[in-house]
């Protein structure tokens, strides 16, 4: 019994096929904006998490206790 053939090339991702239908749609222009405007939701989700860690963190720390 023969082992199966190992191919050269991986096979290439789902992300890879949209970057390649992306590329073929749009400019590069276009394609720099939509990646900027991700970076930037990206970025404002991170600081609201940020923010309502630190609200916890804060409301914890004043909480009077009996």
């Amino acid at each position: 019994m023969q082992a199966a053939p190992v191919r050269a090339t991986p096979i290439p991702t789902f992300t890879d096929a949209l970057r390649a239908v992306e590329s073929l749609l749009m400019s590069s222009g276009q394609r720099t904006a939509r990646r900027n405007a991700w970076t930037s939701v990206l970025e404002d989700r991170r600081r609201a998490k940020d923010r309502v860690e630190v609200q916890r963190v804060l409301e914890q720390t004043f909480t009077v206790r009996p």
